[in-house]
């Protein structure tokens, strides 16, 4: 019996012995090169110029664009006519700016309605009817407003724009 036993041991620890110790593979590190693209920000502020020229009269308009809210300045140089100055503010309603205008004419501080139609990287100015409404000229009828005859804003050199509105 005790050589059964030792035999049994011996088989056991000798089975032991032969088994291989699985060691995992190792990690393969390949060397690549990230590559980082620059961050666009399409939730910020937006800003864009234009210009239009009429003979001797020019338009200068300088419009930031923050999700649909508008701000920005205008100005309105015209040769034999009062020239005028201002901020605008107001929103975008899908291909129009609906914006007031804030200026000084002759002394004079005045608010007015301006709208503008944005294609194809160009303003064109609405033409209607005003009315005076608490202090401020506004459109009589907004769907009465033209936009064929209306002043037409190129895309102008920032720099230009904003030495004609200081």
């Amino acid at each position: 019996m005790k050589k059964l036993i030792l035999l049994g041991s011996v088989s056991v620890l000798l089975m032991n012995c032969n088994k291989k110790t699985e060691t995992p593979a190792a990690k393969v590190q390949t060397d690549t090169v990230a590559v980082v693209e620059p961050v666009v920000d399409t939730l910020g502020p937006k800003s864009f110029c234009y210009m239009a020229v009429t003979g001797k009269d020019s338009v200068f308009a300088s419009i930031d664009d923050n999700l649909g809210t508008i701000t920005g300045k205008l100005a309105y140089k015209n040769s034999e006519k009062d020239s005028s100055k201002g901020d605008i503010t107001g929103f975008k309603s899908g291909d129009t700016l609906k914006l007031t205008y804030e200026f000084q004419s002759e002394g004079t501080k005045s608010k007015r309605d301006i709208f503008f139609i944005q294609k194809d990287n160009t303003l064109t100015e609405g033409i209607g009817a005003h009315k005076e409404e608490d202090g401020q000229s506004k459109y009589a009828d907004e769907k009465k407003i033209t936009y064929k005859d209306g002043q037409k804003l190129e895309p102008a050199d920032c720099k230009v724009v904003t030495k004609a509105l200081k």
